[in-house]
């Protein structure tokens, strides 16, 4: 069956939700007021998207209390996240490790965890760098000893205001994941300066801890690369709502902005740069939707929907943020005007879950390039 690119009803009913809601409680201002705070986020926001619009349940079956949709319906959340730079740890949680616990088999530990951070009961994360890529070996810098665990992971994203941690740890026999809580004594949580202030990254040292072991050396490995993998195909939707955001205000601001009795839209040179951004983001928006629809369908083509996308829409909300800036001129440069959140978003992000060059990497042997001898 040919992809469908295109949002459905329902997606777009959920993409308006999440807007009014963002567009009401996420204004640039209140993001730069908890940046100046230097706080970890916004909670209420973040418990009024799992609770009252289920953003965090989205793709868990209807048995766990979720709402038994998919990876294109969390999308649409990211894409809106990302148009708002709203400072919430969605891909953390939502993502990352909640793909990592539904990759897991069904167990009494793992489908109550699942069920209090679908609830959005509990705040989840995946104990890995933000860095981390597909196509990498299985990280070990957390040891598992009888079900203790010991090690330390640095840039965890979101880790400061979890509740639980989803740990991988190499064991006596391979590869292994853990549930770990948060409030465990040994676990130490260090926040750590980010480039983008909107999403914290934190330093995680466990200590002789104890935690449940949710996947074995046979499945481990498997579960945590999907989920780095969903992970990154949820970013390129991000990447795009950036990328839209940086598009549209700079399209406002050079229609109210004159000089030398013209509006700024009307230059020539303008127009032509403005088109071409625009034409970036269609090409974005149409990869990571294709993504999205792979990863929802477990299409054999994902692998390779989520490398072109990733390394796509990282570049494009980049260039977008970056035009952002300078096309708004000195009030660009500013610290009360947006765009600086956005271009810190867009530069994180590009370095998140694998940069382009790391995906372009894993590509080339996907769809048989090879670097010249």
């Amino acid at each position: 069956m040919s992809p469908n690119l295109l949002y459905s009803t329902e997606e777009q009913d959920l993409r308006a939700s999440v807007r009014d809601l963002l567009t009401d409680r996420c204004p640039p201002e209140r993001v730069l007021e908890l940046c100046e705070e230097g706080g970890t986020g916004d909670p209420a926001l973040w418990h009024t998207l799992a609770t009252q619009l289920g953003a965090t349940s989205l793709n868990v079956p209807d048995e766990l209390g979720g709402q038994g949709a998919s990876v294109r319906e969390v999308a649409v959340v990211a894409e809106e996240l990302g148009r708002f730079v709203a400072p919430v740890p969605f891909l953390g949680s939502a993502v990352l490790a909640t793909s990592a616990l539904l990759g897991c088999r069904a167990g009494e530990h793992r489908d109550a965890v699942l069920a209090e951070v679908a609830a959005g009961n509990r705040t989840a994360t995946l104990v890995v760098p933000l860095s981390s890529c597909v196509g990498g070996s299985f990280p070990t810098a957390v040891r598992a000893r009888e079900g203790r665990l010991s090690g330390s992971v640095r840039t965890v994203a979101e880790g400061a205001g979890a509740d639980c941690l989803i740990v991988p740890a190499g064991g006596a026999e391979g590869p292994e994941l853990y549930v770990v809580d948060a409030t465990e004594s040994g676990v130490t949580v260090d926040a750590v300066t980010s480039f983008d202030i909107t999403r914290p990254v934190s330093d995680v040292d466990l200590e002789d801890v104890a935690g449940v072991r949710i996947a074995g050396p046979d499945l481990a490995a498997t579960v945590l690369e999907d989920a780095v993998r969903t992970g990154a195909g949820v970013l390129a939707s991000e990447q795009v709502g950036v990328a839209e955001w940086c598009l549209d205000s700079t399209v406002e601001y050079l229609k109210q902005r004159y000089q030398f009795g013209r509006a700024l839209a009307s230059y020539q040179a303008l127009k032509h740069r403005l088109a071409d951004l625009w034409y970036e983001l269609v090409v974005a928006r149409a990869a990571a939707r294709y993504a999205a629809d792979q990863l929802a369908t477990a299409g054999d083509d994902a692998p390779v929907a989520v490398g072109v996308a990733q390394s796509l829409c990282a570049r494009v909300a980049r260039h977008a943020a970056e035009e952002c800036v300078q096309l708004h001129g000195g009030i660009g440069m500013t610290w009360e005007h947006p765009a600086h959140l956005y271009l810190k978003r867009a530069k994180a992000d590009e370095i998140a879950l694998g940069s382009p060059s790391a995906h372009h990497g894993v590509l080339g042997p996907l769809v048989d390039l090879h670097p010249a001898p």
